[in-house]
């Protein structure tokens, strides 16, 4: 399967090159490593993705060393975005896959896992192939991306992928090196042997000890002077191994030197070992030994050397971008012992390095948060659930500021948590802020609400000088008080000022909506059939803002600007779903939808889909506009569904559905 939809894999010389350096790594489907996990969970934390994946892609696969959030170790290479990544030079973002050509039709995209945000940055070889990427994915689209600082620690993440996979290669090597040397030397192919004659400067040495020397094998075995031997040796190492020798001649004792043999221009490592015998009266006489070739070994050496370089280096990366980063981070053994902080930690506190370790942290909160966090913690550490509080934390200053803290256990294979890691971030500034806008938006609220008061007072005090206009100024006070029952649950609310639907039906409190809709005669213009259900404030507001504005809406534009205009509401359970269907009839013919959309329309739209989490859809029919909104069952109660399905989860009960009202009859307003 072509990475780039034409050539198949494997059948060009770079595809060919590139799946070669991938298997080179001996990594593909291995065992999970902690290095790796580490890596792909720290880059999901940082990026805010629910999904993140050490991913390396195959001829006709894309295969997993480490990811959080997918729950496999492998998919097919057709529905890969990462195949496309490799097509780019480093990086490639997708801030929403339903708006990109490549993925619009991916089944990843459009079906069940509904992704739609990804970012990824190239894993390339040191000869420059590319062999997968890491990347994050969201099922949400970001428009923004990434963050400079969550680019900057994906790349760093990445970097250090690359070094975790040359160590890994490194230490392969030098384990299949190792064995291969133990084999030679048990066959005794890469070991030579001499024996020095100190009397009469004559070394006679084996074939394979002459051959390492290059000196012909028939005059080692003859017998040649000690020179044309040590002639051979490096030049940088020559005077050293000459010192050597003559220590351990002199001591009578044992030689031991690793030092390079310089032969037809190439250099090799040799370890050689030996030990100077006497004639009985102190003199050494005899200086026999054996040479190893160490040659690979000693390539592996500096090469894991150097890989440990840049592993160090790397990993100075990574602590520089963890203490760059704004939010405080930490980390803990899996009994939740605290063992380490971020240096933004220390600079918020100010308290000394390792003073928070273990529990210590607790008493940097809030006396009125501790118990709650402490337990909170507790829950999360024998739950293994994600830890999510808020609570205030003491600042170096000794002020306390509201702060959101989160944590996120890492799992073995077997399920088992190894550690935690988790942030806090100061929220105490956007606090501030909500509270101020939700003030400033009760005060708009509750001026409006005394201009329906003074209105109705005016509307009162003129049919009082005007006996005779009594009976159409009672129907103007009738239709403000039901406007101003209506603005009453779209109106932003505190908690004590919040209005208590409790056991109200769902078509009760329609018609308390819309009873400022009633014809000159009473009769109800807006008629609400089918089924009833109960109904609480959780949806109340949402709700009223939503057929507040299609029956203000009407009123101005559609069905309840003529005098005949009618609206029908039928309201129905489809198995675990709840719809609502709005059909306005006899006023002006409906020309097609607005040009733009107003802030009511708008409105409407969010508290359907994002309060309610429901799909709403409009027909510009020509007789009349159609409304259909369709919710999950449980939107119009959900505080009733959450105690069910706790009961349910403890008790081992099945989770309630939203129950009906017993009523077959058909509803109107009143």
């Amino acid at each position: 399967m072509g990475l780039d939809g034409e050539a198949s894999a494997g059948n060009t010389a770079g595809e060919k090159a590139r799946l070669q350096a991938l298997r080179n790594y001996a990594v593909l489907d291995t065992e999970r490593e902690r290095a790796f996990d580490e890596i792909a969970d720290l880059a999901a934390r940082i990026c805010e993705t629910p999904i993140a994946v050490v991913n390396l892609i195959d001829a006709d696969r894309q295969w997993f060393k480490a990811e959080v959030g997918l729950g496999v170790r492998e998919t097919p290479l057709e529905t890969s975005f990462c195949r496309h990544a490799l097509l780019e030079q480093d990086r490639m973002v997708v801030p929403d896959a339903t708006q990109d050509p490549r993925f619009a039709c991916n089944p990843l995209v459009t079906g069940e896992a509904g992704l739609r945000f990804y970012a990824g940055v190239l894993l390339k070889s040191p000869q420059g192939h590319a062999i997968g990427t890491l990347c994050v994915l969201d099922r949400a689209p970001r428009p923004e991306g990434l963050t400079g600082v969550q680019t900057l620690t994906l790349e760093v993440l990445a970097r250090q992928v690359m070094t975790q996979l040359e160590l890994r290669r490194a230490l392969h090597q030098r384990t299949e090196m190792q064995e291969r040397l133990d084999l030679a030397l048990d066959a005794s192919e890469m070991v030579g042997a001499w024996d020095l004659d100190l009397v009469n400067d004559r070394v006679t040495a084996d074939a394979r000890f002459a051959r390492m020397f290059g000196v012909d094998a028939d005059r080692a075995l003859a017998g040649v002077p000690l020179g044309e031997f040590t002639a051979s040796i490096h030049p940088d190492d020559r005077d050293r191994v000459a010192r050597e020798i003559d220590a351990a001649v002199a001591a009578v004792g044992e030689f031991e030197s690793e030092y390079r043999l310089r032969v037809g221009g190439e250099d090799r490592w040799v370890l050689a070992r030996g030990q100077a015998y006497d004639d009985g009266s102190g003199r050494a006489v005899r200086f026999p030994g054996v040479v190893v070739d160490i040659t690979r070994r000693k390539t592996v050496e500096n090469e894991l050397a150097a890989t440990m370089s840049a592993l160090a280096q790397s990993e100075a990366r990574f602590r520089a971008i963890a203490d760059s980063m704004p939010q405080m981070v930490w980390s803990t053994l899996p009994d939740g012992f605290h063992d380490w902080y971020n240096a933004r930690w220390y600079e918020f506190t100010g308290v000394p390095a390792g003073s928070t370790d273990g529990e210590g942290w607790n008493g940097m909160f809030h006396p009125e948060d501790q118990e709650r966090a402490r337990v909170r913690w507790r829950h999360s550490l024998e739950t293994g659930e994600p830890y999510e509080i808020e609570y205030r934390l003491r600042r170096a200053d000794g002020m306390y500021r509201w702060t959101l803290g989160r944590a996120m256990p890492i799992r073995n294979e077997a399920g088992e948590i190894t550690r935690w890691f988790g942030t806090c971030t100061d929220i105490d500034d956007l606090k501030r802020m909500e509270q101020g806008k939700e003030l400033l938006s009760q005060e708009l609220s509750h001026r409006i609400k005394n201009i329906f008061a003074v209105v109705s007072a005016l509307v009162a005090l003129s049919a009082r000088q005007h006996p005779e206009a009594r009976a159409f100024a009672t129907a103007l006070r009738t239709r403000i008080g039901a406007l101003a029952r209506a603005h009453e649950f779209v109106r932003p609310h505190t908690e004590t000022s919040r209005p208590t639907v409790g056991s109200m039906t769902l078509h009760a409190f329609l018609r308390a909506l819309f009873a400022a809709y009633l014809d000159d005669a009473g009769a109800p213009r807006i008629v609400v059939s089918g089924d009833d259900t109960v109904f609480d404030d959780q949806a109340a507001t949402s709700v009223a803002l939503l057929f507040h504005e299609l029956a203000t809406n009407a009123a101005k534009y559609g069905a309840l600007s003529h005098d005949d205009g009618r609206v029908s509401l039928e309201t129905a359970f489809d198995e675990d779903r709840f719809h609502f269907h709005w059909t306005e009839s006899g006023g002006p013919p409906v020309e097609g939808p607005p040009q733009r959309r107003g802030f009511g329309s708008s409105l409407a739209e969010l508290s359907v889909e994002g309060q309610l989490g429901g799909r709403l859809s409009h027909d510009w029919n020509p007789d009349g506009l159609k409304v259909f909104v369709d919710l999950p069952a449980t939107a119009l109660s959900r505080r009733r569904h959450a105690l069910k399905a706790g009961e349910a989860a403890g008790g081992g009960m099945k989770p309630a559905t939203l129950p009906r009202v017993d009523s077959t009859e058909t509803e109107t307003l009143k």
